[in-house]
């Protein structure tokens, strides 16, 4: 089944559109109440509000084209951030598994040891019999 279309009247600039898109309504909204905050914040300056219309619209476009560069610049920074958190993860289970590794080789050494023990205190005790016989 392919997505649904959206379309929705929405207000910007004190004048109503019709965005369409397939996110759904809700994220068509929030595109545009974001760019009427946008154009809030452009309307703050003396120096926007005598521009032209045109000089206007570049000026917003630019102002959005920096909230996107900044957002995709902290969004690839946490890319690498957690592709180096997940380089440093898979060190730590490799870490984990050599040490279990020599760990089960230390118990295994331990178990050679006991067994040798065991058929030296028989041995010593074999020796020590035939010493009480002599």
């Amino acid at each position: 089944m392919g997505q649904v279309r959206t379309d929705i009247p929405v207000v910007i600039n004190n004048k109503v559109y019709t965005l369409s898109g397939f996110e759904g309504e809700e994220y068509l909204q929030n595109i545009a109440t974001y760019i009427n905050g946008k154009i809030a914040e452009c309307k703050t300056s003396e120096e926007y509000r005598r521009m032209n219309i045109e000089y206007q619209g570049v000026l917003l476009a630019l102002n959005i084209a920096d909230d996107y560069f900044k957002a995709k610049s902290k969004a690839d920074e946490t890319a690498t951030d957690n592709s180096d958190k997940e380089q440093q993860l898979y060190e730590l289970r490799h870490e984990v598994i050599e040490s279990q590794i020599k760990h089960e080789a230390a118990l295994k050494l331990v178990e050679e040891y006991k067994e040798q023990v065991n058929i030296l205190q028989k041995r010593l005790v074999q020796l020590e019999a035939e010493r009480d016989k002599k």
